[in-house]
């Protein structure tokens, strides 16, 4: 069967785990049996080539851990998977039996590289996973299958492993839900697995990552998994222990995505009620780009610009001072408005400068 439809048909239950990388035969082996003993494990991973931000980080052990990787997963009946970043890697992957390799998200973010493993690949039908890209640009994760399918590999899945951020106050990687939900309503067959690991940065947030994945129909879950976190070589604070995994593994709630007649009526009353709310927001928000318009209007007849800082950064502050009593987060209500708030200036604009603004 293909690992696609494998993942496809695993009830939201498909789990990779292992090390991030792979250090020594030991490490591999040992951690490899003990994830092993996990019924919900399906593929055992582990990082041979690194791709780190700083040259002096540890980037992998390279061809050399390979066959400690296929060894553990024979002895343990179990396939196996790791990174690969260019045509070597391929074809040292391939040589030593790795089952199937998946393109990482700094690999994904660069055409030349992606289709110079793609060719690499032509005529083997090995598994692919790809994660997306570093950046939050869905049609660069979507480019990066095509380019696989245009070769004839099309067992693909795609790994949502969350976008590089600047300081995120919660997050290694943003997870940015909507670019996954967007993929999977791009390309609905293709299986989709989190790595809440790379998305949290942090173990003690995997739980809750894992779960909202689940609950959003994500196909599965990658999680690294190490004998001694604290001291793994590389991404030591994300990294949990085989118990760790199991513990996580037994908090989550895998729900179903089919329901009795009864609730399919009461939610069906639901959503036509807020249907019809709906309607009535995108009236009231067509009704204020027209007075945008009228803005706009004023503005070029007495030649004041379009953004009035002052007046806007009020108007923002007024709305977060309102967002508790309305049980809306601040984020939410920031970015709402920062939507209303560039579609009013894309009006004005057109009112402005109509001979420069096309469409």
């Amino acid at each position: 069967m293909r690992l696609a439809d494998k993942i496809n048909q695993s009830n939201r239950s498909f789990v990779v785990a292992g090390p991030c990388s792979a250090e020594t035969r030991e490490q591999v082996l040992s951690i490899c049996a003990d994830i092993a003993k996990n019924d919900n494990v399906q593929l055992l991973r582990a990082g041979i080539w690194k791709p780190r931000t700083r040259p002096d980080s540890f980037e992998g052990l390279g061809e050399e851990a390979l066959p400690w990787l296929v060894e553990a997963g024979k002895l343990n009946g179990l396939q196996t998977t790791t990174e690969v970043a260019n045509k070597a890697h391929v074809e040292a992957a391939l040589k030593a039996g790795v089952d199937v390799l998946w393109i990482g998200a700094r690999t994904t973010v660069n055409p030349f590289a992606v289709q110079e493993i793609a060719d690499a690949l032509k005529g083997t039908g090995k598994p692919v996973m790809i994660k997306n890209p570093i950046n939050p640009d869905l049609a660069l994760w979507l480019g990066a299958f095509e380019r696989f399918e245009k070769v004839g590999i099309t067992d693909l899945t795609a790994i949502h492993r969350g976008f590089s951020v600047y300081k995120h106050d919660k997050y290694r990687n943003v997870p940015s839900w909507e670019i996954p939900i967007a993929l999977k309503e791009n390309r609905p067959e293709i299986p989709i697995i989190c790595d809440p690991s790379h998305i949290t940065g942090n173990r003690d947030l995997l739980l809750e990552v894992s779960q909202k994945a689940l609950d959003l129909n994500f196909h599965g879950l990658m999680i690294e998994t190490h004998p001694d976190p604290d001291n793994a070589w590389s991404d030591a604070a994300q990294q949990v222990t085989a118990e760790g995994l199991k513990n996580i593994l037994d908090q989550l709630v895998v729900r179903t995505v089919e329901f009795s007649t009864d609730v399919a009526e009461q939610i069906n009353e639901l959503r036509d009620k807020v249907a019809i709310l709906d309607d009535r927001m995108l009236e009231l928000l067509s009704a204020r780009m027209q007075l945008s318009e009228e803005v706009g209007l004023l503005k070029r007849e007495n030649n004041i610009t379009i953004l009035q800082q002052e007046h806007w950064a009020k108007i923002i502050s007024m709305r977060l001072e309102q967002a508790d009593d309305l049980h809306l987060t601040k984020q939410f209500v920031r970015q709402v408005m920062d939507a209303i708030h560039q579609e009013s200036i894309r009006h004005q604009t057109k009112i402005m400068n109509p001979k420069t603004l096309k469409g």
